[in-house]
């Protein structure tokens, strides 16, 4: 049972020092040892003080080292057992000495073997990086060469070289080298193809930019459609002693004016060059140290890299290591042709710098890849067999802990599945006899600790995922509005609801206010506020008309919503510049209005018609049809106050509701108090309404008071 004193073998009363200490003072092979150390030492001074009789002291000297070495070799076997028996009466130790052999040597082969895996990852990954950013790149270019054209065709191709100059300006920052240029074109895109008037200048190219590595394009080839182009294009300035002996890259996109028959058409040029490539690699972790190209016969021929590099200080050296030669294939045009060559780029990754980048990625070399995975797979084999033997060897050592194992192992899973009559029978007097005791103790009470603890936990992880949903849907910080006050309150109930309000920042002086309910409780009603918190947010930049903002709603939450729930709404726009409040009412509780008046406040409830939100009726057409929209004039000091059914609603012990007139009369009463004071004076009243009844409803409410004077 717990709290039993620990069983413990006899002979392990005394500790290991004091056990050793004995086995050398009071038995045979202790006296032995003592003896033998004397008579070595006896054997030494003799010999240092005379030369007589050394035959006589070299015999005796070597019997005494003999039966030394033999006391020695009993007295150590003995302490191990007993060392052996102290360190393995734990089955923890048991198990660490059980593992060291049957994991350690597998370990150091894990190691090996998922080393050599990631440097093969790293090599099909460097070529992914490399692609991928010269794919991103060729699209960044076309888009700026899209974007070009469409703003010529939208100033009519007038002043050509000045937007192109801006163009480029604007966009050098970004892509060091770039230069454009603006190539007239006579070909239809359109079979009804009204001709485009010319550039501006005449029918001749219009460029910006250094156009410091190729010349500028005097056409447009005919391989490129009417769809454009972006590509790699390979380039050499001067002439080769081979065709295929280029010096660099650059990035080209071809965008056409959208027209029937475009009059001309925007290139765009990126070299790729040392600030591009430290680019790549800030980015990527992956540095471009060599390309060269590859012609039809497989020959390679080397084209601007490391050397160039080199030549700058701000590009670091590699450093020669395994990840330092990776190869990659990509394809590079030729812009005269539409031929197709292959280019062989050469990469370095920088391992600390690829932490959070590492994906798998096709590649070339593929020599290099299968001699990689011979590797792989010879350290494979080896540990199978290692891990074989060490199996063995482990096996042997655990032996003794298996059987107590496998009776724990058993009734655990008896107690898994429900069966928590199980017994498990005491037979070692170690560390498991222990634990076999402890957990029959424990099995009388496990199973109503476990069905409480797993009640428990279900219940506060639905409330805290509700809870944090239904608070992220609320506005958060303070809500400060240039000549508006705008205080709320939200005070959720035991269970988690649907109540969800929002302030909307249409304009610089429009302001959207909205306060809705979900029917329902539980998450359910949380994950519909989310949803519905989404498409307010959408909606609300589309439609300025409450009304048309709801209807939208409607048609979309009805067919999302589950058909045993609806929502419940009020939707409103004030206008500061315009002085209009503007409201719908999706079949929510009705909207209280104060006007200014110093003589007798009047609180005035407005409840224009409409349907609930998310009904299955004649696909919204009643919807649309009996919701109204109203527009009240502002002036300063008046108070809107909005609210959902949880206030209004809300019980006392006798089963009376709160009511709408009651929080108008409130309202009309203390209309004179600031917001923030009067919102709590609400509060309040309806806590004390309701008295020792349960709070049945979340209870959210909207303060609206106009500043400033203003004109009706």
């Amino acid at each position: 049972m717990l709290g039993s004193p620990r069983r413990r073998d006899p002979r392990l009363a005394f500790p290991p020092a004091e056990a050793i200490r004995n086995a050398v003072r009071h038995t045979l092979a202790g006296r032995i040892i003592v003896a033998g150390i004397a008579t070595r030492a006896v054997v030494y001074l003799v010999g240092l003080s005379t030369t007589r009789a050394a035959r006589v002291l070299s015999v005796v000297d070597t019997i005494a080292s003999i039966a030394l070495a033999g006391a020695v070799a009993y007295v150590a076997g003995r302490m191990a057992l007993v060392v052996q028996r102290r360190l393995l009466w734990r089955v923890r130790r048991k198990l660490i000495l059980s593992y060291v052999f049957i994991g350690f040597v597998p370990a150091i082969l894990i190691v090996a073997f998922f080393t050599l895996s990631g440097f093969l990852l790293f090599y099909n990954f460097s070529s992914y990086l490399v692609q991928n950013r010269l794919t991103a790149l060729s699209e960044q270019t076309r888009f700026l060469a899209q974007s070009t054209a469409l703003e010529i065709q939208r100033a009519g191709s007038r002043d050509v070289a000045s937007i192109l100059a801006n163009r480029q300006a604007n966009a050098v920052a970004e892509f060091p080298g770039l230069s454009m240029a603006v190539v007239p074109i006579d070909r239809p895109c359109a079979e009804t193809a009204s001709k485009e008037e010319a550039i501006a200048g005449g029918r001749v190219a219009v460029t910006a930019g250094p156009w410091e590595y190729v010349a500028p394009p005097a056409q447009v080839p005919g391989w490129i459609t009417c769809a454009g182009f972006s590509g790699v294009l390979a380039y050499s300035r001067g002439a080769p002693a081979h065709a295929d002996e280029i010096d660099g890259l650059v990035i080209r996109a071809a965008a056409f004016s959208y027209s029937p028959r475009p009059g001309y058409a925007v290139v765009a040029d990126v070299p790729v060059t040392v600030r591009i490539r430290q680019q790549l690699r800030r980015e990527t972790g992956v540095e471009i140290s060599s390309v060269a190209v590859r012609d039809a016969e497989t020959r390679v021929r080397p084209l601007a890299g490391r050397q160039a590099a080199a030549a700058d200080p701000a590009t670091p050296a590699g450093d020669g290591g395994v990840l330092s030669n990776l190869k990659t294939q990509i394809e590079y045009r030729d812009w005269t042709s539409g031929a197709v060559g292959v280019l062989l780029v050469s990469t370095e990754l920088k391992i600390g710098e690829l932490y959070d980048r590492i994906s798998s990625a096709q590649g070339a070399g593929r020599s290099f890849g299968q001699a990689l995975l011979l590797v792989l797979f010879g350290i494979g084999g080896l540990f199978i067999l290692i891990e074989a033997l060490a199996l063995t060897a482990g096996l042997a050592l655990a032996r003794s802990i298996t059987g107590s194992v496998h009776e724990l192992f058993a009734g655990t899973e008896r107690v898994r599945h429900g069966d928590f009559t199980q017994k498990i029978e005491v037979k070692a007097a170690d560390q498991l006899g222990e634990l076999a005791e402890s957990f029959n103790s424990m099995t009388a009470s496990i199973e109503d600790l476990l069905r409480e603890a797993a009640e428990k936990k279900r219940l506060e992880e639905e409330l805290r995922i509700a809870r944090q949903i239904q608070m992220s849907l609320l506005p958060q910080g303070p809500l400060e509005i240039p000549g508006l006050s705008v205080t709320a309150l939200c005070v959720p109930a035991r269970e988690v609801g649907g109540d969800y309000y929002d302030v909307l920042m249409l304009g610089d002086r429009r302001v959207g206010v909205l306060v809705a309910d979900v029917s329902g409780k539980g998450t359910s009603a949380a994950f519909y506020m989310a949803e519905l918190k989404g498409l307010v947010l959408s909606l609300s930049q589309i439609h300025e008309s409450p009304r048309a903002l709801l209807i939208a709603a409607n048609r979309i939450i009805a067919n999302n919503l589950d058909a045993r729930s609806f929502i419940t709404m009020t939707y409103a726009v004030v206008d500061l510049d315009k002085r209009t409040l503007t409201f719908a009412r999706a079949g929510h509780t009705p909207l209280i209005h104060v006007a200014p008046d110093q003589a007798r406040p009047c609180a005035e409830i407005l409840a224009p018609d409409g349907l609930v939100l998310g009904l299955k009726i004649d696909n919204g057409e009643m919807f649309e049809r009996m919701l109204v929209e109203e527009t009240l004039p502002l002036r300063g000091g008046e108070l809107f106050v909005l609210f959902t059914d949880g206030i209004t609603e809300a019980m006392n012990a006798a089963d009376e509701c709160y009511s709408d007139e009651r929080l108008a009369r409130l309202i009309e009463q203390h209309v004179a108090m600031p917001s923030a004071e009067l919102r709590e004076r609400v509060l309040r009243d309806v806590e004390a309404f309701a008295g020792d009844a349960p709070q049945h409803d979340d209870m959210t409410m909207i303060l609206l008071r106009v500043e400033g004077e203003g004109r009706g």
